[in-house]
């Protein structure tokens, strides 16, 4: 078990404080890896590091401003002399504050501009810079590996029935920008494996498929019913597959998206 052991590895994870994230700091920790909590909120960042060990960092970044990230490299140097892992998980998901706005607001033929911009900036600007400023470390010392977490809606269409109620109203629409945006990951993924393989930097998708998190019993029911194994992940379900793509248990694998969605792509 030797190949997936991280220890004196140093682990950055962006969007950190959000679900999975925290999910996948707890498995890099456990794994032996030095973890950076990077996440907007400074102070949520530093609580959430103290939780995981005395020797785990929490720092503030903004993944679509250069300088952010700049400065939280410079730190991470700092304390730990290198940085070994990046887990690309920042990410915007829409969340329409009204729900009897929702599905007005969702639809395609009235997506707001700005909220399409908005996402590109955090799901696309946001895994290049990062992936530049802290990927670029670690192809200056010949080694590394980058995870970029994208999703089920990078490689099918959303399905739009999952988000209709028991009456078969339609509550809500899965806009265009997610999948447009985590299609557009899956791609830099293939990109960033072809340009730093010769320096030793493997580069892999992680694709997740729905996480349970106190959704309406209606869309659980609904979604649950279109995978294979008849129910939506927990969060927790995605640390393995992250453990394999940082470890030397992946040390052949670039270049790939390890599809980990219960089934839902499989038919």
């Amino acid at each position: 078990m030797k190949l997936f052991s991280l220890d004196n590895k140093t682990a950055i994870v962006t969007g950190a404080v959000g679900l999975i994230g925290r999910k996948h700091c707890e498995a890099l920790a456990q794994a032996g890896a030095n973890v950076v909590v990077a996440d907007i909120n400074e102070a949520a960042c530093t609580a959430f590091a103290a939780s995981l060990g005395d020797k785990h960092l929490g720092v503030a970044v903004d993944v679509t401003e250069e300088a952010s990230l700049k400065a939280a490299r410079d730190k991470i140097l700092a304390k730990y002399g290198s940085i070994d892992i990046l887990v690309n998980n920042a990410a915007i998901n829409d969340m329409f504050e009204n729900p009897e706005l929702a599905k007005e607001q969702s639809a395609f033929e009235h997506y707001p501009l700005s909220s399409f911009r908005k996402s590109l900036d955090v799901n696309v600007t946001g895994v290049f810079l990062a992936s530049q400023v802290f990927g670029t470390v670690m192809a200056e010392k010949g080694s590394g590996s980058i995870i970029n977490l994208a999703s089920t809606y990078g490689i099918v269409g959303p399905d739009q029935s999952i988000y209709r109620d028991k009456d078969g109203n339609q509550t809500f629409f899965k806009s265009a920008v997610y999948p447009v945006t985590k299609g557009a990951v899956i791609n830099f993924t293939r990109f960033l494996a072809a340009y730093w393989g010769n320096k030793g930097v493997r580069v892999n998708t992680l694709s997740p498929g729905g996480v349970e998190n106190s959704q309406d019993e209606f869309f659980i029911q609904n979604y649950s019913a279109k995978t294979l194994l008849g129910r939506m992940a927990q969060a927790s379900d995605y640390q393995g597959a992250l453990i394999f793509l940082a470890s030397e248990a992946s040390a052949y694998m670039t270049g790939a998206n390890l599809v980990v969605d219960g089934g839902w792509t499989a038919i």
